[in-house]
């Protein structure tokens, strides 16, 4: 038997003012006598019992969704399953065939085209969604890597432009940033938020030749995850990642479906592998973890020699 009430709080810091409600009921009794003896968790708020919202009844924001075969229309199937509104965004219009692809019939899917770079639509996004839906719970920093109508190139740090650099920044960075910023005010007002950047093992832990604005990129979303978390878990917010090694979608090459095959486990991963990540960080069931790094790489990095 689990009562959960907020885990904003659960009677922490030793908080007087959080207490356990009376009990008038058999039922309630019983309860109480198991919270005491250990056998279930119950969660206040302090002052006040207002349970926290289901996840049926939470709104996910999921960026970088564009690519039916991506990590990001993954997640948004996975949360779609679960979640009462979710809206996806990407640069172009085929957001919009997204969006009818998730069997919009059961809870309306809402899509945006932005470009998540630019300070102002990011903000607009926000504030467009909120007044559809009068909340956002789960955001999900996807976006990244590439834009459409943006090349990126691998070339190495000698040979980039200082344009190219700042290109990739501002795609995988820049972008997680502005979204980060513009959902906390409402996140910290209603004391509670989840925050999923896909990150990378690129960067925090491994590198290759002609990823180094890629790798400094996802390295600083780390180190921005890291600092937000402190700063906003009194709020009843967390914010945490995922890293995905070799996955395999739409635009993997031959060298990195390769790759893949050199893992422990002999295969690259699926994007649905890595919504399965990101859509327990972004449940309550995750109220405990914060600034923390998922890695989903079939045991890729923990191996030296990865041609056996």
């Amino acid at each position: 038997m689990l009562a959960r009430f907020p885990s904003v709080s659960d009677r922490q810091h030793g908080n007087s003012r959080c207490s356990i409600p009376h009990f008038r009921s058999r039922r309630a009794r019983v309860a109480r006598s198991l919270f005491r003896n250990g056998l279930i968790r119950i969660y206040y708020a302090c002052g006040k019992s207002t349970m926290t919202t289901t996840l049926n009844e939470q709104t996910a924001l999921i960026t970088g969704a564009g690519s039916a075969a991506g990590i990001g229309f993954a997640i948004a199937r996975r949360l779609h399953a679960m979640c009462g509104h979710v809206a996806i965004t990407s640069t172009t219009d085929r957001i919009h065939t997204r969006a009818r692809e998730l069997d919009a019939t059961r809870n309306p899917v809402l899509s945006y085209v932005a470009d998540l770079t630019n300070e102002t639509e990011a903000q607009r996004l926000v504030e467009s969604l909120l007044e559809r839906t009068g909340r956002i719970d789960i955001l999900v920093n996807n976006a990244g890597m590439s834009q459409t109508g943006k090349p990126t190139q691998g070339r190495t740090l000698q040979e980039s432009t200082y344009a190219e650099w700042q290109n990739q920044i501002a795609i995988t960075l820049h972008t997680a940033f502005l979204m980060t910023r513009a959902v906390l005010p409402h996140m910290s007002k209603q004391k509670y938020g989840r925050i999923v950047n896909v990150t990378s093992v690129t960067g925090p832990l491994v590198s290759n030749p002609g990823s180094a604005a890629y790798g400094a990129a996802k390295g600083a979303m780390d180190g921005m995850m890291r600092a937000v978390a402190l700063e906003t878990a009194l709020d009843g917010i967390t914010i945490n990642g995922v890293a995905p090694g070799w996955i395999e979608t739409a635009s993997s090459s031959e060298v990195e479906r390769i790759a893949g095959r050199h893992t422990p486990l002999g295969r690259a991963g699926t994007p649905n592998e890595v919504a399965a990540a990101v859509s327990f960080l972004a449940s309550p069931e995750a109220s405990y973890i914060t600034g923390q790094v998922l890695v989903v790489d079939g045991g890729n990095i923990l191996q030296e020699n990865k041609a056996t």
